[in-house]
């Protein structure tokens, strides 16, 4: 089986199960200013293999939606599932990459990536984890130190890390948010490939109309804090899309929509 292969086959037999559910999230938390009601009765159906992107200003509650779809925070009120299962900790089908890889600087590639399976006390993949350094490029770099490999380099071994242990859900809070503009594009053409290859289930949080427009199928719209779901945006462009695509007057078109409508609820 070749590197591709080992990921995942193609997404034409993707179904529309659902997959994760959000049912009245809520959420406060006491900041040094006050109570903080950072989320308000928030309710969402993710399908199954679907690349739904949760878009909204700095603040509005969206990476604090994220971070209770992945069992880190509790809710105030409200629910998640998976399935029929309650999300009320960290569940092994679903990965988290964050805004920094936040990798060990003391630990070189490859003991990083082997790190989850570790603390699984389980043994690592060895094959899946090739295929997948191979896949993002990182062939070669396994015995390099963080410090080592670039900010784009450390993205993708943080991607590599939560693909590894094989999750059916993967949630990404502003993942590439830091890196620059052309190591972001090679960075969004690189996870729009493996999503069409693996057929994950992946909820990826941004402030960029342009990269939530270019990754997405949904695109959910939320207004500032307190965290409610505006809007909810279908996305129907062809893929496989490639960075040119962002010029073309259609998709301009549609960056304009989004930003009036935000634009709009903020008057």
């Amino acid at each position: 089986m070749n590197a591709i292969g080992a990921l995942g086959s193609s997404r034409a037999n993707v179904t529309a199960r659902t997959k994760m559910v959000v049912e009245g999230a809520s959420k406060f938390y006491q900041a040094r200013s006050g109570i903080v009601h950072a989320l308000d009765n928030v309710s969402l159906e993710v399908k199954e293999g679907e690349f739904l992107c949760i878009l909204g200003p700095s603040g509005c509650g969206k990476s604090t939606l994220l971070w209770s779809m992945a069992g880190l925070h509790g809710l105030s009120g409200g629910r998640i599932r998976l399935g029929q299962e309650p999300i009320l900790k960290p569940h092994p089908e679903i990965a988290m990459i964050f805004q920094e890889a936040n990798l060990l600087p003391w630990r070189n590639l490859e003991k990083n990536i082997e790190l989850p399976f570790e603390l699984k006390r389980i043994p690592p993949d060895k094959a899946r984890i090739k295929a997948l350094l191979e896949r993002v490029g990182l062939k070669g770099f396994e015995t390099k130190m963080p410090r080592e490999l670039s900010g784009g380099m450390q993205q993708r071994a943080s991607i590599v890390r939560s693909l590894a242990v094989d999750p059916s859900v993967l949630l990404m809070d502003e993942p590439f948010g830091a890196l620059d503009a052309f190591t972001r594009d090679e960075m969004n053409l690189l996870i729009q490939e493996i999503w069409m290859e693996t057929k994950k289930t992946i909820i990826f949080i941004t402030h960029s109309i342009v990269e939530a427009l270019f990754l997405a199928d949904r695109i959910v719209v939320m207004s500032a804090r307190p965290g409610r779901i505006q809007e909810i945006v279908d996305v129907d462009l062809s893929r496989p899309r490639g960075v040119d695509v962002q010029s073309t007057p259609e998709f301009i078109e549609r960056v304009n929509a989004i930003k009036a409508m935000i634009d709009h609820r903020k008057a």
